[in-house]
């Protein structure tokens, strides 16, 4: 080890030697540390994660974690687990050493989380609690595969919180008439929730969409990306999943109101977003609108929900309405099938009037032979 202090700044320097992942000898330097100890105690850290060891502290293996998976995921999946690792679990575990955290360890850090309340003086929500879970479980289970950690002590504890999520709820067309009329003031927000209710497509695709997108003459707008606002700038994303990249087919009354909307905004140049709305904005104008109208409060998303339930009740297939959420059939079977009306009777009704006389006269058939064997074994 080889730490230093620098006579002129009056801090602790360190510089150590250490092998990189294709074996080459590196030498690596790092200032401006207050204390001898803080120097020391980095330089142990940083020599261990080169080596790849499970000594490491949580705090020191997160940085590895990040940079593994840097390429691996979107910006926005790499922001949330962020914020929940630095808020949630370093600070509780973050200078305990991987091999040190024992099950204890996490059970109490489980009771210390769920004890906390949010800004409104609330728990959190079950579902939070287990994406918390998952993301500790989650970084062990790396240590695990890649960095020799000989197993991961999450596999000991039940994971707090509930894979529940929150109930689904979704309007009706009158329901989104009355919201409607109320954010007709602002012609960007009505668009937008015009697009989410009768398209179905998720916010960041509604927040996405470019006059380019658009297919005015056969009514058909491509989907091909996602929006968001991070860290104050600007971030497109390819959709959720492969299938999520596809083409919808509009009403003709919805094409109308874009192209409308596009000759009252002429300055929107063809790969400008259609506004400058952002998620928040959204969530703002939802507030408004259902505080006007006296409709009852959903989520952004429940307007995905509610454009499932339209289509269910005009009598669309799964199949159908998966191509155009960019779903699964078997996910939207799944996921709606409470909302599908029930067919039993009316299949077995069908059944009986199509195939009714057929079977009745088979069971005669078999009724009559079962007799003359009967009879034949009674001769016997």
């Amino acid at each position: 080890m080889s730490v230093s202090k620098d006579p002129q700044r009056g801090t602790y320097y360190v510089q150590c030697w250490y092998k990189d992942w294709t074996g080459k000898r590196c030498k690596k330097t790092k200032r401006g540390f207050k204390t001898k100890k803080a120097a020391t105690s980095w330089e142990v850290d940083f020599l261990r994660q080169m080596e790849g060891t499970p000594d490491m502290t949580l705090n020191a293996f997160y940085g590895l974690y990040c940079k593994d998976m840097e390429k691996k995921l979107r910006n926005t999946t790499k922001l949330n687990k962020a914020n929940m690792i630095e808020s949630k679990i370093l600070p509780y575990l973050g200078e305990k050493k991987l091999t040190e955290i024992t099950p204890l360890d996490i059970l109490n850090w489980q009771n210390a989380i769920q004890d906390e309340r949010t800004s409104n003086g609330l728990h959190y929500r079950d579902s939070y609690l287990r994406s918390i879970s998952n993301q500790l479980s989650a970084m062990l289970n790396h240590a695990v595969h890649y960095y020799n950690l000989p197993s991961n002590p999450m596999s000991k504890v039940d994971r707090m919180g509930s894979k529940k999520t929150e109930e689904m709820k979704f309007w009706t067309k009158d329901e989104y008439k009355a919201f409607s009329r109320e954010i007709m003031d602002k012609d960007a927000s009505f668009l937008l929730f015009e697009l989410l209710y009768w398209l179905g497509i998720r916010s960041g695709e509604a927040l996405a969409l470019m006059p380019k997108d658009f297919d005015f003459k056969r009514n058909r707008v491509s989907i091909t990306k996602t929006y968001v606002r991070l860290n104050g700038q600007d971030v497109f994303n390819p959709p959720k999943t492969k299938k999520s990249v596809r083409t919808i087919v509009m009403p003709q009354f919805l094409a109308d109101e874009v192209q409308d909307y596009l000759i009252a905004h002429p300055f929107i140049k063809p790969d400008d977003r259609l506004t400058n709305a952002t998620k928040n904005f959204l969530t703002h104008e939802m507030e408004r609108g259902c505080k006007q109208s006296g409709v009852r409060r959903i989520r952004i998303h429940d307007l995905r929900h509610s454009h499932v339930s339209l289509l269910i009740e005009m009598g669309f297939s799964a199949l159908a309405i998966a191509e155009r959420l960019g779903h699964e059939s078997t996910e939207v079977t799944m996921m709606y099938a409470h909302l599908f009306p029930n067919k039993q009777e009316e299949m077995a009704e069908k059944l009986e009037t199509e195939c009714g006389p057929m079977a009745a006269a088979l069971f005669e058939e078999a009724r009559a032979m079962k007799e003359v064997r009967n009879e034949r074994e009674e001769h016997r």
